[in-house]
């Protein structure tokens, strides 16, 4: 008899163009690989995610959304301020989850639930699903981004940020003392929620890529473009975008006018708008069908976020795809080993124009050469993802004690 999951997330998994939709999309394809029946429960945020409903029906047993009433949650949250509830339980919430997880248990009760981030597995301890053995899948620490987030922000942002950070550790000890099992993506994160509670069942599960479908199908491009992609409403992705562009380009220009910097991805601020107004060489796209023509058209990757927290795909994307990456300290930390030697770390601007500066003047196939220098063979999903079934059956196994 096949495992029966319940897979609850706050973003639908599809299309997989970001961050955590890549990995819930992918825990989602293995599942189904493996045999496994999967309900799936999601926040969508609007109705174009919404609409992708029906892209998913392959790969599981049923998908139910619940609508997020933004304006309704922002006010919540700024009610529940002196309170010790977390902000993102405040913004990421629906009142239609609650029917949507009755209706699995009425038709056909999980063996497991999966929580995909800290705001999801709150709706796991509580009934009905209290009782239901659960597998935390926290990706990475959110209460340490917060946390970073605080110490480079203003007032009032740093209060607000701070408040979340402690609200955030206190939620995720009681989250890893209800999950049998709570996974993140590397070992830096693991270290940091072990430090929360040392008696949490941890288990690093790394993101991974897909290869074959960022493999290059021509000659390296003779370009002199700098791409960094992201969701840019994303405040790490913003930072790093306006980082780059203010502090770094113009240093990069003054060696090579001919270079051009793309920042790829979807929802850019108006900060970030307005930087494709400041300097013509840089481009800023917007939303884009498919990130892949923009990588292969470049020559040099950038990951210049000033906060990163778990493993970031653009570098592991960017490498598959033929090109090398020039990152801060910070994405370079969550790394995994085999991907270091095509990875050039800079951390101030300076030092960061001129790894971008030597990569820009080696020949195109140089460059594709130290991209594929990175072991990535051992990056696939698969390979990242081959324990996944057995730990969820095991976790099936058993029961959770309310004490």
């Amino acid at each position: 008899m096949s495992l029966r999951v319940l897979f609850l997330t706050h973003r639908l998994p599809y299309a997989p163009n970001r961050g955590d939709r890549l990995r819930a999309y992918h825990l989602l394809r293995t599942l189904a690989a493996e045999g496994a029946q999967t309900d799936v429960i999601s926040l969508v945020h609007d109705e174009e995610e919404a609409a992708q409903v029906g892209a998913m029906e392959s790969f599981t047993a049923s998908v139910q959304v619940a609508r997020v009433p933004r304006i309704n949650n922002l006010a919540r949250g700024l009610i529940q301020l002196p309170t010790r509830r977390p902000l993102t339980h405040a913004l990421l919430d629906s009142p239609e989850v609650a029917p949507a997880i009755a209706r699995v248990m009425a038709k056909t009760p999980p063996d497991v639930v999966l929580a995909f981030c800290s705001g999801m597995v709150r709706f796991a301890m509580e009934p009905p699903l209290l009782h239901i053995p659960c597998v935390l899948d926290m990706v990475d620490a959110d209460s340490a981004k917060w946390a970073s987030l605080a110490a480079s922000s203003r007032f009032p942002k740093r209060l607000i940020y701070a408040r979340e950070a402690r609200c955030l550790s206190r939620f995720e000890v009681e989250a890893m003392r209800h999950a049998r099992a709570t996974l993140i993506v590397n070992e830096r994160e693991r270290q940091m929620l072990q430090a929360l509670d040392a008696t949490a069942r941890i288990h690093v599960m790394e993101n991974g890529v897909d290869l074959g479908t960022f493999q290059p199908q021509a000659p390296p491009a003779s370009s002199q473009t700098v791409v960094f992609c992201g969701v840019m409403n994303y405040t790490p992705n913003e930072e790093g975008a306006l980082w780059i562009a203010r502090e770094v380009w113009p240093l990069v220009k003054r060696q090579q006018p001919s270079a051009s910097l793309m920042l790829v991805g979807a929802s850019p601020t108006a900060s970030v708008r307005a930087l494709a107004m400041m300097d013509s060489s840089i481009t800023v796209t917007g939303t884009v069908p498919d990130v892949r023509p923009f990588l292969w058209s470049a020559a040099v990757a950038a990951a210049p976020l000033q906060t990163a927290r778990g493993v970031q795909n653009k570098v592991l994307e960017a490498l598959a795809a033929g090109i090398p990456v020039v990152a801060t300290p910070q994405v370079a930390e969550g790394l995994p080993a085999g991907t270091h030697v095509a990875v050039s770390v800079a951390g101030d601007p300076r030092a960061f124009a001129g790894s971008l500066l030597q990569l820009l003047e080696m020949p195109p196939e140089t460059r594709r050469g130290l991209a594929f220098a990175a072991n990535l063979r051992e990056l696939s999903w698969q390979e990242r993802l081959k324990n996944l079934m057995p730990l969820l059956e095991e976790v099936s196994r058993a029961r959770v004690t309310v004490h």
